[in-house]
């Protein structure tokens, strides 16, 4: 009989694929963030979208790792990052950018490729307007920039919450955290839905939206929503001068934001590789493979070359 001591200590070995969590102390919160890859490899930067958190990325992240030093935090209020209140915190877009900008200065990311999908869009353009010398390639997936990218979905914020922030107007749009209209944001648009796990939906409801005060954030956050909408001319500007390295990833079933909304993309950088998926808001649950092995051709063919 083989007797084990359990006083053996067992460490397992860490390679470049695999993911650390840790948190880091930006502004007096608590910022929890994924990383993986080696730090000499490029660096490369997953922004996520609502209501999700790093958690989006957490298969993508081993199949990058190979050749990315990949990084992915939670923003306020979000997965696993400190919540403050509502009242003593601004849940605007604006501030969102500030405390990732200074998350991103602080882990000594001066330089990188962006990811932006969703709530992304709106704090990673933010952080490149502001600073565009951080950035070296792009890749949109599903994030608008453009007032054709809205569906019906958006039509009680647009018409009703962002022209008057009433109680009644408020109620309607709260309608959207609900666990369904969550669930439904998984689901819709994908042709493989057997490939996604619950645990997203559950993660983001039962986490995220549940949590103390995170009802009230995501209202405000839903408010300040339109001001993004304000700055859709600049960001546009923004990337016909600069003109970046990007690859887009579409899913064409999104439940916000429509296949227009990606073409419109291409107007101001016409030299962009388009990839239009059938899936719908969180692409990479069910075009993972597909999604990694483009970024890695591309990256090889476009940027390090």
């Amino acid at each position: 009989m083989q007797i084990i001591s359990p006083t053996a200590n067992y460490s397992p070995a860490v390679s470049a694929g695999t993911v650390a969590y840790r948190t880091l102390s930006v502004d007096g919160l608590n910022i929890a963030y994924r990383e993986a890859g080696g730090p000499a490899s490029p660096k490369l930067v997953l922004l996520h979208g609502w209501p999700s958190s790093s958690h989006q990325y957490r298969n993508l992240f081993p199949a990058l790792a190979d050749r990315f030093h990949v990084i992915s935090p939670d923003y306020p209020g979000f997965g696993n990052s400190d919540t403050p209140d509502p009242s003593k915190f601004a849940y605007t877009f604006d501030k969102l950018a500030e405390v990732i900008g200074r998350f991103l200065d602080q882990v000594g990311f001066r330089r990188f490729g962006v990811y932006v999908q969703d709530y992304g869009g709106p704090v990673g353009f933010r952080l490149l307007t502001d600073k565009p010398e951080r950035l070296e390639w792009l890749i949109i997936q599903n994030t608008n920039a453009y007032e054709v990218g809205f569906t019906e979905a958006w039509a009680s914020l647009r018409n009703a919450y962002w022209l008057e922030r009433s109680p009644q107007n408020e109620a309607t749009v709260a309608g959207l955290l609900e666990l369904e209209v969550v669930k439904a944001t998984y689901l819709t648009g994908s042709t493989k839905p057997e490939l996604i796990s619950p645990d997203n939906w559950n993660a983001d409801y039962f986490v995220t939206l549940q949590r103390p005060h995170g009802k009230q954030l995501q209202l405000d956050l839903f408010y300040d929503y339109r001001n993004n909408v304000a700055l859709y001319a600049k960001w546009q500007g923004f990337l016909r001068r600069h003109q970046p390295k990007t690859l887009i990833f579409w899913g064409q079933g999104d439940l916000f934001f429509t296949p227009a909304g990606g073409e419109a993309y291409l107007a101001d950088i016409p030299n962009a590789e388009m990839h239009r998926l059938n899936a719908g808001h969180f692409a990479v649950e069910d075009c993972l493979d597909y999604i990694s092995e483009h970024i890695h051709s591309f990256y090889e063919k476009n940027v390090a070359a």
